[in-house]
């Protein structure tokens, strides 16, 4: 009859609290819910074993108790001298099941540790004061869009697990972005709610355009005359071109920017981000002689 540590077998410390043992305990209920791991031998015991810790940890008496002895448990009743285990042969009327209907799954529903530690188990794990509903799982799933998808709200259907789930997407939507669909995830067991469904979105990106946040960024290419001189420029936009004035003696690198054409903002009509230009002076190759010729006067002038 080897010692079982219960924390352990629930994942949680010794200082942990009431409501982190019930935390604990459904978490691990479900992982190993037969309904969840059907003709599942290993499932099966690791499920006893979690209501067997339950049983003792969220039950303050026999907490108090399994505490104090540990793996002293043998001589447990030889501290509490001879009433103390016909004292707690009993299972309380107030103590805390397993809470699954007084489902029983073969076998001894307590081990041989528990039975000499807290006396019988009273038939079983049965219906306590806790409730039986566990959520369902949750799902996860990846959808690609576009760069160009994202620019705009529309829908698109995703089938999970067999079903089609209908989506409108807003414009704005970020790469790496989870949305929550609320009960679209695996079904409820004992009645509980549906599972959710997450769903991550990969934004793919083939334009010249960066994104970052709301903003665009691009290069956009000067020939040296109109940098030195100025002049109107045509220059492409995500959704469009527009003309822009250059001013004379633009250095490289000189950034303009564009207020309201760059991205949707999510779920804020009308609302955008800037484009960022940012001027790339283009040198003329394949000089003539004579334009070699008025180079050299310009830089005899400088």
């Amino acid at each position: 009859m080897a010692f079982i540590d219960y924390y352990s077998v629930l994942g949680i410390d010794k200082n942990a609290s009431e409501a982190d043992i019930k935390k604990a305990y459904r978490k691990q209920a479900r992982k190993y819910h037969p309904d969840v791991n059907p003709d599942d031998k290993e499932a099966e015991l690791k499920f006893k074993e979690v209501n067997e810790a339950n049983e003792v940890l969220s039950d303050p008496e026999k907490r108090k108790k399994y505490d104090k002895y540990g793996k002293d448990w043998k001589h447990a009743d030889q501290y509490e001298q001879a009433g103390a285990r016909s004292g707690g042969q009993q299972r309380s009327q107030g103590s805390t099941g397993a809470g699954f209907g007084g489902e029983s799954f073969g076998g001894t529903d307590y081990s041989d540790f528990f039975e000499s530690m807290f006396g019988g188990s009273g038939g079983g794990f049965r219906q306590g004061g806790r409730s039986n509903k566990f959520k369902g799982q949750d799902f996860n799933a990846q959808l690609e869009l576009s760069i160009h998808d994202a620019y705009k709200t529309h829908k698109q259907v995703l089938t999970v697990n067999g079903e089609n789930i209908r989506l409108t997407i807003a414009a704005g939507i970020e790469d790496g972005q989870i949305i929550k669909i609320k009960g679209k995830g695996a079904q409820g067991i004992n009645g509980g709610p549906n599972g959710d469904l997450y769903i991550k979105f990969v934004i793919n990106n083939n334009t010249k355009f960066t994104r970052e946040g709301n903003n665009l960024y691009a290069p956009i290419e000067l020939d040296l005359y109109t940098a030195m001189l100025g002049g109107d420029i045509i220059a492409d936009t995500f959704d469009g071109k527009v003309k822009l004035k250059v001013a004379p003696e633009t250095q490289n690198g000189t950034k303009v920017r564009l207020k309201g054409k760059g991205f949707p903002v999510y779920k804020k009509e009308g609302e955008f981000g800037d484009l960022i230009l940012t001027y790339s002076i283009k040198n003329p190759t394949n000089l003539t002689a004579e334009e070699k010729m008025l180079f050299e006067e310009l830089q005899k002038l400088r």
